[in-house]
């Protein structure tokens, strides 16, 4: 990962830029630049994992233009070789492609990019900034105003606070131009569906994915892997040990008592022959993590914060003890092919219409909590599953098809593979689990008896109606915002609600994010 930083031109000082900006130096430990463009301050923290050298630090210029851009674009050198009719380059970023393109395309860059990116530019001729962020959100930006109404933008929010007295998140799939947020992609909507029929959706599935692991694979800075023993990590691991001519290494991570991950993730890693290691973590650590993880992550989510406290420990056991600099992850697998809550969708309609929801607003959750525990360690998030043609064509299948009506939730993703051998049958059919109960049933429920210690009943009652938008509606939940109150004061707006089963529907109406509660859990925590 890296962070960048542009004041539009509010006459904050360089000094105060400066620490603002320094807040998130985790995420580019590498080098740091800040420069005047304009009225304005653009700023970067690298992190070196395209083009090693130091001619590949940003911002980059051409001419009077500039750029700072925290992403990967992938088919790069492709791109590369056609601009080079026209422009010279310097170093091997596949970011310095950025003002050329801006050069040749304008705004109708955004939408030919095969990339996860967050970026701000400098355009000389009309003496402006441009923002833009992908389709999906992988890649963080926020904005706020600050003196004059002048726009700020910022890698993280902690960045703006202080500078800012509303920070908001960029929308994915949008560019900022002249004071409008355009959006330039809707991926998480499907205009038609496709009619394709089972099997050779299946066979599509098989081929995107393949191919969204594939070109994820390519990094002059080392890589590895989160394997949870889940289906979503074990099919990325799986499909990238294929393709690797060494083990690829692989890390897991579990409670002291009662993992259940951590066995499956064995499991898979022996059948593989991936470089396999296990984190082991207890109440303890876990407790004593809480105010950082909420603090790194910005948010009060109770579902990403604990599904955070596993994914931030091992990480920073890899920071720590490896030279790793690039993480693939499973993420967003849930959201296109469903939830364990998603069995009780009352029709395609409404299992599509949920899709949609969770795609639009992933970069909160889910995605965000990818982001932050990864990057706060000095490492970089690839997600195979947000691969742009991999999340469209998903999208476009006929819900009918993805609907569980097979007795077996993500049919289409197991069926996809099951004739590749690509992992153990037990792997490709395993129950699904969420991250947070598999590292350890244990870990939740200490948190929640944390929770319940902190606040008396009539406690809770009173201080809960302190906040709004949303309420918390349990002592974890009131735990957890009043931390994040004390790190991001009044800017709850961040998050648009809690990431809960969609309570309008029979089966859904729980109290608690953990799919324990559902009662089609079954042996998922076995």
């Amino acid at each position: 990962m890296c962070s960048i930083m542009v004041d539009t031109g509010s006459g904050i000082s360089m000094d105060k830029f400066s620490e603002a900006f320094s807040a998130t130096v985790s995420r580019g430990p590498d080098a740091t630049r800040i420069i005047r463009k304009g009225s304005g301050i653009m700023g970067f923290h690298r992190l070196s994992i395209m083009g090693l050298t130091p001619s590949g630090m940003q911002p980059f210029t051409l001419g009077d233009d500039a750029v700072v851009c925290n992403g990967e674009i992938y088919g790069f050198m492709k791109l590369k070789k056609e601009l080079e009719k026209k422009y010279s380059f310097q170093s091997d970023s596949d970011c310095e492609l950025l003002l050329p393109l801006w050069r040749e395309y304008g705004v109708d860059m955004f939408r030919r990019l095969d990339a996860e990116y967050a970026l701000v530019l400098y355009d000389s001729a009309s003496d402006s900034f441009i923002a833009s962020r992908d389709p999906i959100g992988i890649r963080p930006l926020y904005y706020g105003y600050g003196d004059g109404g002048k726009i700020i933008f910022a890698s993280e929010a902690k960045n703006l606070v202080g500078i800012c007295d509303r920070i908001l998140p960029f929308p994915p799939g949008h560019y900022y131009k002249d004071g409008e947020f355009i959006p330039y992609s809707e991926i998480y909507h499907a205009s038609s569906y496709s009619k394709d029929d089972r099997e050779t959706a299946c066979s599509k599935i098989r081929q995107k994915l393949i191919a969204g692991v594939e070109k994820r694979l390519v990094s002059d800075a080392k890589v590895g892997f989160l394997l949870s023993g889940g289906l979503d990590s074990s099919l990325v691991c799986a499909i990238a040990q294929k393709y690797s001519s060494t083990p690829i290494k692989t890390f897991a991570i579990g409670m002291d008592k009662d993992a259940i991950d951590l066995k499956y993730a064995k499991e898979t890693a022996e059948y593989i022959g991936s470089d396999h290691t296990e984190v082991i973590i207890n109440k303890d650590i876990v407790l004593s993590s809480l105010e950082d993880v909420i603090h790194l992550l910005g948010t009060y989510d109770i579902t990403t914060i604990r599904a955070s406290m596993g994914m931030y420990l091992v990480c920073k056991y890899i920071h720590e003890n490896t030279d790793i600099r690039v993480l693939l992850t499973g993420e967003i697998s849930d959201e296109l092919f469903g939830y364990k809550y998603t069995d009780f969708a009352p029709s395609p309609e409404e299992f599509q219409k949920e899709a949609e929801k969770r795609i639009r607003e992933i970069h909160m959750y889910d995605v965000l909590r990818a982001d932050r525990c990864i990057s706060v360690n000095s490492l970089e998030a690839r997600v195979p599953f947000g691969d742009l043609d991999f999340v469209s064509y998903v999208m476009s299948i006929d819900p009918k098809l993805k609907m569980n009506t097979y007795g077996k939730g993500k049919y289409l993703l197991r069926h996809a593979f099951e004739k590749d051998d690509l992992l153990p049958q037990s792997i490709l059919w395993r129950e699904k689990a969420a991250f947070s109960d598999a590292v350890g049933h244990s870990m939740v429920d200490d948190l929640k008896e944390y929770a319940e210690e902190k606040y008396s009943d009539e406690e809770f009652e009173e201080r809960r109606h302190l906040y709004a938008n949303p309420e918390p509606f349990t002592k974890e939940s009131l735990l957890y915002r009043e931390i994040f109150e004390k790190f991001y004061p009044g800017q709850s707006q961040m998050v648009v609600d809690y990431w809960m089963p969609n309570k309008e529907w029979k089966g859904c109406n729980v109290n608690d994010p953990s799919a324990r509660v559902l009662s089609n859990y079954g042996n998922s925590g076995v």
